[in-house]
């Protein structure tokens, strides 16, 4: 009988036909690394598939990696056997749930069950009670496959009409692989780890509401998030990250700080902006608009509303209407704008451009509106309405990578004033799209090319295009390692040509230009949602909606403190003031809860002399101050930030 002959881990390994992927990985690898190994990934020919560890080597495999349980691939094994371990104890514990989906995704898992009463933190303690049980027993994991008539009629039997309605949409000519985990089979592609004693460490982390295929006209199911981890020490760390998170929920802050609030009754997921709020977002506005109008930008806007021919004449009619929100206007139909690129392309068409023109620099900070499902609102960071700090370039061809190249030292100097790191990922041509292949080719080639320039790394999502163009997306790390996406830079042939945008070039013919479009926030209400995270609610003092807060030690310091709270109006610091007849200490601390960078106290003798008591909303005293130089203590602290380069502080 003829053997394998492959590499193993970067070794040449004999085996015997029929040899699982497990005995290829433990003929390569020392017993304590084999331990840690969930799966096998599978070189064969062009393309790969990671495979379970009992899964019989193919004939066409060329090369074997392993897949260890800390990798990233390996976390998602690990995660996706921990949901079919949950729902199986779920079934143990309410044997009339009826389940539907178990996936991992990023951090952990879910799975969704339909259950006469939904889930809550109140179940979990019994739900993993019974999860050590499974795990204890170290039951495998065994792959089945069906014929997709068997596959149905067995869920439909087993009375588990989601399974059953999964295996019907699947193709035909395929057969259906399950999984069977002890008394609980589940329909599953997999691979899933040997068996349930690798679950070493897993966490239920919450319970939601989830419509059936995501679609609010099915019914409500009820959602169990988990996680899970290699070992203990990894998912005690996880646990404190999350619950840092918890205490840093830009909602729970937002409230406590007064700065904004929702009306769900009136106008789900819009923002109504409270006094302090409306002082952050304004001094980030007026700082941005400054430094656009430095960088060679001009400030533009258009209207709400564009006729429906409009967005039919742009595509996003075809490709976006699910998204907008649709008006009437004397029986003519109008668009609500989802984004701003209609409106500036208009603008630009508004005189006749030449070469010596290019490129043309259209910044709004634009209000737009999208049709977003109420299940994933969510605070400031997932709205209906929000403001894009916008901006379209359109340029010569030969201008495309230098401005993509300008807009990424702009997304640099951003995320270093505020301290985060970032990764880049190019998006390509998604499979529904407009424009040729040679427009595609050129204007990947040109962000390809631009970030290759910046030095960044880069990763490729293929086909995660938009539908008119290319993208960069950058997606900033805050504090504690979570990722946001922000940033995006896209590249559009497309629309110059539909709305017939050109310019005379040196020759005196017609000419087309291309069209960057770029956020940088992305949208401003997400952006200081990720901020109030980012900085625990303590923002920075530019950017601080108080600056400075003056307590009163008597009612005899009352005329002083509003004095010098005049001279700090004056300095451009915004003050407040606390005159109420309470302890020190008390309105002390409430100034700190309130994250007030800079508390000033004044008693009789501070009074007296024209001067405060400086501390810091951390507890720190910093003494005895004259007025002058407590304002230019707090300029200085405001300046701070912007002494890393690249960006000004000229408001303060």
């Amino acid at each position: 009988m003829e053997g394998l002959n492959v590499v193993v881990d970067g070794q040449n390994v004999e085996l015997p036909e029929q040899a699982a992927v497990g005995e290829a990985l433990k003929k390569a690898l020392s017993g304590k690394k084999f331990k840690s190994v969930l799966a096998g990934k599978v070189k064969l020919g062009e393309g790969e598939e990671i495979l379970d560890l009992s899964a019989k080597i193919p004939n066409s495999a060329v090369e074997i990696e392993p897949v260890f349980a800390d990798s990233q691939e390996g976390l998602a094994i690990l995660r996706h056997s921990a949901a079919h371990v949950m729902a199986a104890a779920v079934k143990h514990l309410y044997p009339n749930a009826k389940i539907a989906i178990g996936p991992s995704i990023d951090n952990g898992f879910y799975y969704d069950f339909d259950v006469e009463k939904p889930f809550s933190s109140e179940d979990f303690g019994a739900i993993e009670a019974e999860m050590r049980k499974i795990v204890g027993q170290a039951l495998p994991f065994v792959r089945a496959e069906l014929p997709k008539e068997e596959a149905i009629a067995r869920f439909e039997q087993e009375d588990e009409p989601y399974k059953a309605e999964i295996a019907a949409g699947l193709a035909a000519e395929l057969p259906i692989s399950t999984y069977t985990c002890g008394d609980f089979t589940d329909l599953c592609k997999g691979p899933h780890v040997p068996d349930t004693s690798f679950i070493k460490a897993c966490k239920l982390i919450s319970a939601a509401g989830a419509y059936w295929r995501g679609d609010e006209k099915n019914r409500m199911l009820s959602r169990i998030y988990g996680t899970a981890f290699p070992d203990a020490k990894t998912l005690a760390a996880h646990l404190e990250k999350l619950e840092q998170a918890k205490a840093r929920d830009h909602r729970k802050l937002g409230r406590e700080l007064s700065l904004f609030t929702f009306h769900e009754d009136v106008a789900p997921g819009m923002v109504f902006w409270l006094p302090k709020g409306m002082m952050v977002r304004t001094v980030l506005e007026d700082f941005w608009r400054r430094e656009h109008l430095r960088r060679g930008y001009e400030i533009v806007q258009g209207p709400q509303l564009l006729r429906v021919e409009t967005w039919q004449k742009s595509g996003h009619y075809d490709h976006y209407r699910e998204n907008m929100y649709f008006t009437k206007i004397e029986e003519d139909e109008y668009g609500i704008k989802p984004m701003n690129c209609i409106g500036h392309m208009l603008i630009y068409r508004h005189d006749m451009r030449s070469y010596r023109d290019m490129p043309q620099r259209y910044f709004e900070l634009g209000v737009v509106h999208r049709h977003e499902k109420s299940g994933v609102l969510h605070g400031l960071l997932r709205v209906r309405q929000f403001t894009q700090d916008d901006a379209h370039i359109l340029c010569a061809p030969e201008q495309l990578e230098g401005e993509i190249l300008e807009v990424i030292h702009l997304i640099r100097d951003l995320m270093n004033l505020f301290g985060f790191e970032f990764k880049v990922a190019i998006s390509t041509r998604p499979g529904e799209s407009i424009g040729t292949d040679e427009a595609w080719e050129l204007a990947t080639n040109a962000l390809i090319g631009a970030v290759s320039k910046a030095g960044l790394p880069y990763e490729i999502n293929e086909g995660d295009g938009a539908f008119y163009g290319p993208k960069i997306d950058v997606r900033l790390l805050d504090c504690l390692g979570r990722e946001w996406q922000c940033s995006t830079i896209q590249v559009d042939f497309t629309l110059p040509e539909r709305f017939d945008l050109t310019y005379t070039g040196s020759d005196g013919q017609k000419h087309r230009p291309v069209m960057v479009h770029r956020a940088i926030m992305g949208s401003v209400e997400r952006f200081i949602g990720i901020l109030i995270e980012q900085y625990a609610g303590a923002l920075p003092t530019w950017l601080a909606p108080e600056q400075a807060r003056i307590l009163t030690v008597t009612e005899a310091a009352d005329e002083a403190a509003k004095k010098m709270r005049t001279y700090l109006l004056a300095q451009g610091i915004r003050c407040g003031i606390d005159l109420r007849n309470e302890k020190l200490g008390y309105k002390v601390r409430e100034a700190q809860l309130a994250k007030v960078p800079y508390i000033l106290v004044i008693g009789e003798k501070e009074a007296q002399e024209g001067a405060c008591n400086v501390r810091l909303r951390n507890g720190e005293k910093l003494g005895l101050k004259t007025l002058a130089e407590t304002a230019e203590m707090i300029h200085a602290n405001a300046r701070e930030p912007f002494k890393k380069g690249g960006m000004t502080y000229s408001f303060a």
